[in-house]
């Protein structure tokens, strides 16, 4: 029965009797929820009881006060009072007070735990004493809640709340003693977690290095987990033993995965990596034809070519474009001959079509100094992965033969980005250019700082990754000879040939040399050096950054922002956004402030649909350097994905007042949109046509018609079959090179030739299904979904342009107006003469016209309604390996069940690479040549590429 009031309880507890007390508090507890209001007034004495040391049930106390405060809303209070009721406060209840503090408690609890593991020794020595531990009650009641879980078979609950907590005994203990139907589901659910969500980095490498042995130990293990464990570890050592394991056992099945492995380590490990793996596997090569094989693959040079011959056979370039835009800017002029050349460049990345060059030898002599450097450096985009022809392709430019400094400088920068991760060709070439700082070329004095400017950037490209030391150390020479020209190319480099390494050493050096030197571009390069060594590597980077944001310099400051977006590249680090944002509108500094606006699109690349609205203010903002930070942060994030939401902010951009804000908005839309067309996105089109408006517009800022170039170049980049990549679908990494591309491509409002860096971030669109014997057979996938809509959008209609008119002579203005007079007076006389029949005849025609485009009109509604509307049990089409496909168009990709070749592994809309075992092997089969096997079929080993470019010349002086 429902009391209605507690009055003669709360009496009772003003009584002597300790029994009294205790039946009072008994009777409070089972009505607190109805009489709260009235028992908080006595809330003080019943905490008096709690304290009383006499009293023989404190716990119910405690429990009763913990009850009142919940109804009071104060939860802290709340938790603490069930905290030291024990076993009083029953967590088998349920009850909405016992789900809302358990919730409360283990969230206090995940709290404190995070905050003990994730600070240093020292930083829990100056907490207050109280917060150095936590409360074994807390603990407690946060273990009883996960042993709950486990029992109830919850085991996502019970590990998600222990990863969060930091509690790797448990996890550990989960994962070996329960019993699972699909154990690789758990294991995978913790690892996606731990790289996805966890977000302390040494606690993830726990983790991983945990889930290495539960992995093996499973009857089947699946060693695709453990690639993503190796690159996220860069453990070259497990990946050797992983390899040695799949080899050694003599199985077929094993030996294809260890090939599928290796395809998935070249797509995302770093150079570095994949040497030592190398290195390690070496002495086995020559006694087995499959370890052979193996290095093969991890060399790299089968996945460049399968990239480049996909890339040149369905190269779609649409070239009106880039004539047109060729035309319409001109060439004397550097700004925009550079814009054609990237333009160029990105159309044609990876396709080895450079016959632009060739054909249009007037406009490409046009080119003076840098810009001779950047066009030269462009034929390595075009060719980039073509590595066995790709020293020959630049051999007529390189030092050593005639030309200008600016050629010779351009072709080592052009033959790094061609060997770009894959350098071992051709690094000692280039390194032997540093040593000897550029004289070794028949360049002297300044002309030799172009050359070694040239030389560094190429040892940047190609060593990417390497954490070769030796490298390092040859860059740091060139650098300390104070050059601005060579030293602002060594700074990138040292950065990139370190990237991610956080070498202790390189960070000092490169940092009081920032001090030392008194050239801005050594300075800004060294800033930017310092960025890429902390790539990824989060807390870690936390000192360096404070650092140099605390800097007077603001061009270190820049560095700092650059350095907290590179080193919580795709984390979503809440203290890194919170860091940027509060650069982004306190700093004195413009350039400081575009660039912490910029970094908000790196750290949230895995969570790009939360940054239209995160920046759409700021998109408003009165700074012009915050807006185009914004429109950079949106096609940064944003990349390839279409998303709808980043392009209604950025459209309103396109007409910024202030032209650089105009291009980077265009730049952002063009990253936005890269392999989109008017089925995936109807506005596609219209900005198209914005951008083309822009380029031939003569009223237009010369700044915006650059920008508006790089858009065409971008959105239609490597022949139409590349996309921008950031994270890659075999492993769920981040795609290394590509942020770092992207990062670096940022830079090029202050330095063009860096604009190239942007050619890392393309992924070919395609999947390449490969035997044994890594040739590509002849087959087809199936597409659940109409091809249609994923066709390359329509190339321009070349329109007949119209003549220049005529310079006219002046003419008076009343010769004028009677010329109007007479000629209104004709028109009039002649439509009085026409016969009314005849004016009837033309406005039937006419009608008859109207109706039938509006007719066309509807029948294109009707058709493109019914193919909307039709079901996914649509006629499956069929589709060809190593073809286009989209990264919308993938989820529909599937093999066939009754197909000839099946994928090692489960395929589940992945594109890149995939090792295929063959159910009819000795049945022919046609196969598709790459560009290495053209000329020699039978002799894998020594099998050319494309056939060389005819040499182009033009005057080589300035």
């Amino acid at each position: 029965m429902a009391l209605e009031t507690a009055s003669p309880y709360l009496a009772l507890l003003n009584e002597p009797d300790y029994s009294l007390k205790t039946y009072a508090l008994e009777s409070i507890d089972s009505h607190v929820d109805q009489l709260w209001a009235e028992i908080a007034d006595h809330v003080t004495q019943i905490e008096e009881l709690y304290e009383d040391e006499k009293f023989p049930s404190p716990q119910l106390a405690a429990l009763v006060a913990s009850k009142v405060y919940y109804n009071l809303g104060e939860f802290d209070a709340s938790m603490k009072f069930a905290l030291v009721a024990g076993d009083k406060f029953d967590l088998s209840v349920k009850s909405e007070y016992v789900e809302t503090i358990v919730s409360k408690c283990i969230s206090h609890y995940i709290s404190l735990a995070q905050k003990l593991h994730d600070l240093s020794p020292q930083a829990v020595k100056e907490l207050p004493e109280e917060e150095r531990s936590i409360d074994p009650k807390l603990t407690g009641i946060a273990e009883r809640m996960l042993k709950r879980c486990i029992d109830a078979g919850d085991f996502k609950l019970a590990l998600g709340v222990a990863l969060e907590a930091r509690r790797l005994d448990i996890i550990d203990k989960v994962l070996k003693e329960s019993s699972f139907d699909e154990p690789m589901e758990m294991i995978n659910y913790v690892l996606d977690c731990s790289v996805n969500v966890v977000g302390n980095r040494e606690f993830r490498r726990k983790v991983l290095n945990a889930l290495v042995p539960i992995i093996l130990s499973l009857k089947n293990p699946d060693y695709f987990a453990i690639s993503k464990i190796i690159v996220q570890l860069n453990d070259n050592q497990l990946a050797a033993k992983v390899f040695n394991d799949l080899l050694e056992t003599q199985d077929d099945t094993q030996r294809l995965v260890a090939y599928q492995v290796a395809f998935d380590l070249v797509a995302s490990a770093s150079q570095e990596l994949l040497e030592k793996v190398a290195t390690e596997l070496g002495p086995k090569e020559e006694s087995s034809v499959a370890y052979s094989k193996l290095l093969k693959i991890l060399s790299g040079v089968p996945t460049c070519d399968y990239n480049i011959t996909f890339l040149k056979k369905h190269n779609n370039t649409d070239l009106t474009i880039l004539h047109k835009t060729k035309d319409q800017l001109e060439g004397r002029n550097s700004i925009f001959h550079n814009a054609v050349t990237f333009q160029n460049g990105f159309l044609h990345a990876g396709t080895t079509a450079d016959g632009f060059f060739r054909a249009n030898l007037e406009w490409l002599s046009k080119a003076t100094n840098w810009t001779k450097f950047t066009a030269t450096a462009a034929l390595g985009v075009i060719h980039q992965g073509n590595l066995s022809q790709g020293y020959r392709i630049l051999q007529p430019y390189l030092p050593g033969n005639q030309g200008s400094c600016y050629t010779q400088g351009g072709s080592l920068y052009g033959l790094g980005i061609i060997f770009a991760g894959h350098g071992r060709e051709v690094i000692d070439y280039l390194r032997k250019h540093l040593a000897e700082g550029g004289t070794g070329s028949s360049s002297q004095g300044s002309e030799a700082e172009v050359v070694l400017h040239g030389a560094a950037l190429g040892v940047g490209f190609a060593g990417m990754g390497s954490g070769s030391t030796a490298i390092y150390e040859e860059l740091k020479n060139v650098l300390f000879s104070d050059s601005a020209i060579a030293g602002e190319g060594t700074g990138l480099a040292m950065g990139l040939v370190m990237v991610g390494s956080k070498n202790q050493e390189a960070e000092t050096e490169m940092l009081q040399y920032a001090h030392d030197t008194q050239h801005e571009k050594i300075i800004r390069s060294l800033a930017m050096g310092i960025a890429l060594l902390n790539y990824s590597k989060e807390e870690a980077a936390d000192g360096i950054i404070e650092t140099l944001i605390q800097e007077q310099d603001p061009i270190l400051r820049y560095g700092g922002a650059f350095t907290i977006a590179l080193a919580y590249a795709g984390t979503g680090n809440n203290r890194a956004i919170k860091k940027l944002l509060h650069i982004a509108v306190s700093d004195a500094s413009d350039d400081v402030r575009r660039a912490a606006v910029m970094g908000l699109g790196f750290i949230l690349l895995r969570n790009h649909q939360a940054v239209p609205r995160m920046v759409e203010l700021l998109s408003e903002s009165h700074n012009p350097h915050v807006r185009y930070g914004t429109a950079l942060a949106l096609g940064i994030s944003c990349a390839g994905t279409g998303l709808k939401e980043a392009v209604d902010v950025l459209e309103p951009m396109m007409k910024d007042p202030v032209d650089f804000c105009r291009q980077g908005a265009m730049i952002a839309l063009s990253m936005i949109l890269i392999q989109q067309n008017e089925k995936l996105f109807p506005k596609v089109k219209n900005i198209h046509q914005s951008f083309s408006k822009v380029v031939s517009s003569k009223h237009e800022d010369a700044m915006a018609k650059f920008g508006a170039s790089l858009a065409q170049g971008i959105i239609d980049a490597g022949g139409r079959n590349v996309t921008i990549s950031l994270e890659h679908s075999q492993t769920g990494n981040l795609n290394m090179k590509a942020v770092v591309g992207l990062a670096i491509f940022s830079q090029f409002w202050y330095w063009f030739p860096l604009t190239h860096f942007l050619s890392l971030a393309f992924t070919p669109t395609t999947i390449v299904g490969v035997r044994e014997d890594l040739k590509i057979p002849q087959f087809d996938f199936d597409c659940h979904a109409k091809l249609k809509w994923f066709e390359y959008p329509p190339k321009l209609a070349e329109k007949d342009q119209k003549a220049p008119e005529k310079v006219s002579t002046a003419i008076l203005s009343t010769t004028m107006r009677a010329k109007h007079r007479a000629r209104k007076n004709s028109e009039a006389k002649k439509l009085q003469e026409q016969p009314e029949q005849q004016q009837q005849q033309q406005q039937q025609l006419q009608q008859q016209k109207e109706e039938a485009q509006e007719k066309e009109k509807e029948d294109e509604k009707m058709q493109d309604a019914k193919d909307s509307s039709e079901t996914d049990d649509r006629k499956t089409a069929r589709v060809e390996n190593m073809s286009r496909v989209l990264p919308a168009q993938l989820k529909y990709i599937s093999f066939s069940e009754e197909g000839r070749f099946v994928p090692v592994r489960k395929f589940q809309g992945n594109n890149g690479v995939v090792i295929v075992t063959d159910r009819t092997p000795k049945e022919p089969v046609e196969l598709i040549k790459t560009v290495r096997q053209i000329h020699s079929p039978e002799e894998d080993d020594e099998d050319e590429e494309a056939p060389l470019p005819e040499p182009f010349k033009y005057d080589p002086q300035e």
